[in-house]
């Protein structure tokens, strides 16, 4: 019996593919269907034997759980390289329409304003983006010289690394190419593409590691928590050290959803071509499960 998304309930869809229920998932299937005449496979073939449908799901089902190719092939009843060539493709074309289409633009501190969260009121309402760096492990290249660039000293491992940004709301907002795990974070908030989003006015929460207030666009405020002087906060820095973790530990949610997709555990040495588009994808698909916070009243519940 083939496995397939008709008959399963909300909570399988979520385990296997990380989106919220079968509506979410009909809709991403919808998209790619409008599509379907302009897909070009990765192995220059056409999947005639499988639905559309089951083909996103197959593609979803690597991404989130990261089973082996010969399981999914059992599974759905296929080859191998029919598994192949459909991860292939779909992960680019979903790549393309959820985060080339719909992540293309880092929205303004205005439009930000429309689901501002009540903890950033009024001190933080210019916020136009949460930072933060997180790390992906890959396997250890084989040349000594692309094995010491990606090694991160800090972690202990070799990674890249990504900048990720949320807006207040905890949606993400922007993510960044992948760098070795050696490249320092204020290197990578330079190289990354962020300041050409930024404007005089915004605001940038950071963490202490990203003393970036010396590269942003001129009018541009960053926010980091103070530097502990003299063995002991003063009040007024104990009370800007809560202010910034509480608005901050978003983009660390938001960077442990990013991670609850298997395939970005530890990326082997013949998906590191292909590590940037799989990273982005897991970004997209985060942004369409429930929202990281949903406000009540004037109080905040985290998801």
């Amino acid at each position: 019996m083939v496995y397939s998304p008709t008959g399963l309930t909300d909570d399988v869809i979520r385990m296997e593919t990380g989106l919220p229920d079968k509506a979410m998932f009909r809709r991403v299937v919808g998209l790619v269907q409008r599509f379907e005449g302009s897909i070009i496979y990765a192995a220059g073939w056409r999947v005639e034997g499988m639905g559309m449908e089951s083909q996103v799901f197959m593609a979803l089902m690597k991404v989130r759980q990261n089973y082996t190719h010969l399981h999914l092939a059992q599974l759905f009843s296929c080859s191998t390289a029919t598994v192949a060539n459909v991860v292939k493709t779909f992960i680019h074309s979903l790549h393309n329409l959820l985060f080339k289409t719909m992540m293309a633009a880092v929205p303004s501190r205005i439009k930000n304003r429309e689901s501002m969260p009540a903890s950033f009121l009024p001190s933080a309402s210019n916020c136009r983006i949460i930072i933060d760096c997180t790390d992906i492990q890959v396997a250890a290249p084989k040349e000594m010289d692309k094995a010491k660039m990606v090694y991160s000293a800090y972690r202990g491992m070799h990674s890249f690394k990504v900048l990720i940004g949320v807006a207040p709301n905890g949606v993400i907002t922007f993510c960044s190419s992948l760098f070795p795990g050696s490249v320092s974070d204020k290197a990578i908030k330079r190289q990354s593409g962020l300041l050409d989003h930024l404007e005089a006015g915004d605001l940038v929460l950071a963490d202490k590691g990203f003393l970036i207030s010396d590269i942003v666009p001129e009018g541009v405020s960053v926010n980091i928590p103070p530097f502990l002087n003299h063995g002991k906060f003063t009040e007024s820095e104990v009370k800007a050290t809560k202010e910034v973790a509480r608005n901050r530990i978003h983009v660390e949610r938001a960077n442990a959803r990013i991670k609850d997709f298997r395939i970005l555990n530890m990326i082997p040495s013949h998906l590191r071509s292909s590590v940037n588009i799989l990273l982005q994808l897991c970004c997209a698909l985060v942004n369409l499960q429930q929202p990281l916070i949903k406000e009540i009243g004037s109080t905040l519940s985290v998801t």
